[in-house]
Formats: structure tokens, C-alpha cells, sequence
């Protein structure tokens, strides 16, 4: 039952993110140059708020509710988020971008969540091959997703689909720039959308084998939880959220600021309710064992 949940969670972040980020760029929504097209900062802010939320008020308390002592959870969430960064550094998951011109920040691939191509990354002219570059990083940051995704199904279900619908809403954006450089090679717009999809399939190669390492490594499931939101942390920290750094109107910096607080409060909420459900039902539970217990005392 868990591995067909992390299928279809894992099938619908990959891919199904690349046919919204497809459908957005129909209705004429692409990375701004500066310009006047503003969609893919808010989506940016958006999902922002997911993953800090996600992180924050899902990821790392579960991870934190475990009997690991809270220094050593500490301490891998401090080495996850350098290991992003010495990744980052190390440009393992780059998608190619190091053609833009002098004075453009390089785009960024963060161990399973890597952003590039988002709002200004997207206009430079990529070189010929930049396309394949561009589907390798996609493959391997898709694979990455897909093993967070599985690790966070193992330890609840309703933790499995907030980690997937997170995923899927910083994806987005990620695939429109994504989806842009490779019509710059290539206008035709299907070929890309197969292209990226096929990629975004890589998810549920993740989740597969993210479920069936976890499962035999149960005991380690704590640190994978950590792993997964320093991971998140990292990449609203320091690559969405510094891309919302730019000069704006009050008008767009209100809104910007009001899709950042939807994705925190979205996602919030939704953990609420499934921690309100759970302590409920355990609740419920325990009181009815109690009661059992009672009975059977009195019969004697």
C-alpha cells in the first residue's frame, strides 16, 4: 500500500508539475527579464512558503519526536545543509548554465532540489548542448525528489503527500525555465514537454528506491526525515528566496509577500489538521483500550 502511494505521489510531482509549468507557459506565463511577466515570482513565493513550512512544521518536528537525542538531529541538519552547499558548489547537479554572460548569478541544482532556469535564469541563449545538460540535472534532481518523498511516506502518510505537493509547487517554476531553454534549441513545444516529462519520471525511480532502502533502514528513518528538510530549507534559503530580491512596485511586493504567507499558511494548516486527526484518533484509541481494560477488570 505505502509503495503504491509513493508511486502515484511521486508520478503526479514529476510529472505532473511539468504539464502545469507547461500549461502556464500556454497562457503566456515566463521567466521575467525584468520585465513585465511577474507570475513566476509569485509562484516562486509560493512554493518559498511550502518548503520552509513543510520543513518547519512537518519534517523536523516528526524527525524530532523520535528518541534520537535532539543534539545529533541538529547536527545532521547542519552537515545536510552543508552538503548542499558544497554540492551546489561543486556544480555535481548544475544544468549547464555556466554560459551565462558576466554579472548573471549562476543558477542553482541543490541535491535533490535543484533550481535553475527560474525567472532571470532563463533568457541567457543556451549553447547547442545545453538541452541534454539540461535533462541530465533535471533526471538526477528528480531522482533526489523522488527519495525525500518516499522517506516522508514511510513515516506518515499525510506526511508523504504534504512532502509531494511541496515538491510539485517548487517544480513549477522550475520547470518553466526548464521548458524555456530547451524551446530555445528546439521550438517545438511537445518535443520538450516529452522530453521533461520522461525526465520527471525519475521521481518515481526515487521513490521506488527511496521506499526500499528506508524500509530496511527503519531505524535510520529520523535522519532521513532531517536529510530531507535541511534539503528544503536550503533550497527556499538559498536559491527561490533570493531570487524575490529584486525591485518591485508596493503593488508587487505585497503580492509577493502574500504568496509567500499562502504557502506557509497552506501548508500549516494542512499539518494541523493531520496532527489535530492523529492525536485524535490515538486518543480515541487509547481511551477505548482504557475502557476495555476497565471491563475486563470488572468481570473478574
Amino acid at each position: 500500500m505505502t509503495l503504491m502511494a509513493v508511486l502515484a505521489a511521486t508520478l503526479i510531482a514529476g510529472i505532473g508539475s511539468v504539464w502545469v509549468a507547461a500549461a502556464l507557459l500556454r497562457l503566456g506565463v515566463r521567466g521575467s527579464t525584468g520585465g513585465g511577466a511577474h507570475g513566476p515570482q509569485y509562484l516562486l513565493s509560493l512554493a518559498a512558503g511550502a518548503l520552509l513550512a513543510t520543513a518547519f512544521m512537518h519534517l523536523l518536528p516528526e524527525a524530532f519526536e523520535s528518541r534520537v537525542e535532539p543534539g545529533v538531529l541538529f547536527a545532521v541538519l547542519l552537515g545536510g545543509l552543508v552538503l548542499f552547499f558544497l554540492l551546489d558548489k561543486a556544480e555535481l547537479w548544475h544544468h549547464g548554465h555556466e554560459h551565462h554572460h558576466g554579472g548573471e548569478a549562476p543558477a542553482h541544482d541543490h541535491g535533490g532540489h535543484d533550481h535553475h532556469g527560474h525567472g532571470a535564469h532563463a533568457h541567457a541563449a543556451p549553447r547547442a548542448t545545453g538541452g541534454w545538460t539540461v535533462l541530465t540535472g533535471d533526471s538526477v534532481h528528480c531522482f533526489g525528489d523522488g527519495v525525500l518523498i518516499a522517506s516522508a511516506f514511510i513515516a506518515d502518510l499525510r506526511l508523504g503527500v504534504l512532502a509531494a505537493l511541496a515538491v510539485l509547487a517548487h517544480e513549477v517554476p522550475h520547470h518553466i525555465g526548464d521548458l524555456v531553454v530547451l524551446r530555445q534549441n528546439a521550438p517545438d513545444l511537445r518535443a520538450a514537454l516529452l522530453k521533461v516529462s520522461l525526465a520527471g519520471t525519475m521521481t518515481a525511480l526515487g521513490g521506488v528506491v527511496g521506499w526500499w532502502l528506508v524500509e530496511r533502514f527503519e531505524p535510520w528513518l529520523p535522519y532521513f526525515l532531517v536529510l530531507a528538510g535541511s534539503s528544503f530549507v536550503y533550497v527556499a534559503l538559498a536559491d527561490l528566496i533570493p531570487q524575490l530580491q529584486r525591485r518591485l512596485t508596493a503593488g508587487q511586493t505585497a503580492a509577493q509577500i502574500g504568496w509567500l504567507l499562502a504557502g506557509i499558511v497552506l501548508v500549516t494548516a494542512v499539518s494541523r489538521l493531520a496532527h489535530g486527526e492523529g492525536h485524535e484518533h490515538g486518543h480515541d484509541h487509547g481511551h477505548a483500550e482504557q475502557v476495555h481494560d476497565e471491563h475486563d477488570g470488572h468481570k473478574h
